[in-house]
C-alpha cells in the first residue's frame, strides 16, 4: 500500500490568530465551513482545538463516502491534527502569517492507500478531488474572516 497526499492552500485576508481560532472551532464555526460533500457532523467531546472528537461523512465520489471519527491535537503553535480512529486518513492544517494582516492555510491529507488498479487510481485521482473539496473548506474559511 502506498501513501496518498493531497495538499491545497490559501492565502486568507486575515491575522493568522484568527484564521487558526475560526478552525480550531469545532463548536460553532467549523460545520459552517463544510461544504456539501460533509454531511452528519456532530462535536463529541470538546469542541475548541486540542482534545476535540469529531464525527462527520466525507462523501468523496458518488460511491465513495467515509465515515469520520476524529481526534484534534494541536502539536506546534497554528497546527490542527485530525486523525481518523476508522482509518489511517490524518488531516493536518497549519496556519501562518502571510504579510500584514494576512495568513496562509494550508491543508495536508494523508492516508494509506489501497493496492492494485484501484490503488493505482486512488492515488491518481483522489489527491484532486480531495483538494477541491478542502479548496471550498478555504474558501469558506476566507469568506468566514475576512468579514
Amino acid at each position: 500500500m502506498a501513501q496518498v497526499e493531497a495538499t491545497t492552500e490559501r492565502v486568507i485576508a486575515a491575522d493568522a490568530e484568527t484564521v487558526f481560532d475560526a478552525l480550531a472551532d469545532y463548536k460553532d464555526t467549523r460545520a459552517k465551513l463544510l461544504p456539501e460533500q460533509f454531511s452528519a457532523y456532530e462535536v463529541r467531546e470538546g469542541g475548541d482545538g486540542e482534545g476535540t472528537l469529531v464525527h462527520w461523512r466525507l462523501q468523496a465520489t458518488s460511491k465513495r463516502v467515509r465515515d469520520c471519527l476524529l481526534e484534534v491535537t494541536e502539536p506546534t503553535d497554528g497546527q490542527l491534527v485530525e486523525k481518523d480512529r476508522n482509518s489511517s486518513m490524518v488531516t493536518t492544517w497549519t496556519v501562518t502569517p502571510a504579510g500584514e494582516g494576512r495568513a496562509r492555510a494550508v491543508v495536508t491529507t494523508v492516508w494509506d492507500g489501497a493496492g492494485g488498479v484501484g490503488g493505482f487510481f486512488e492515488r491518481a485521482f483522489a489527491p484532486k478531488g480531495l483538494g477541491r473539496i478542502y479548496d471550498a473548506v478555504l474558501a469558506n474559511l476566507a469568506a468566514e474572516v475576512e468579514k
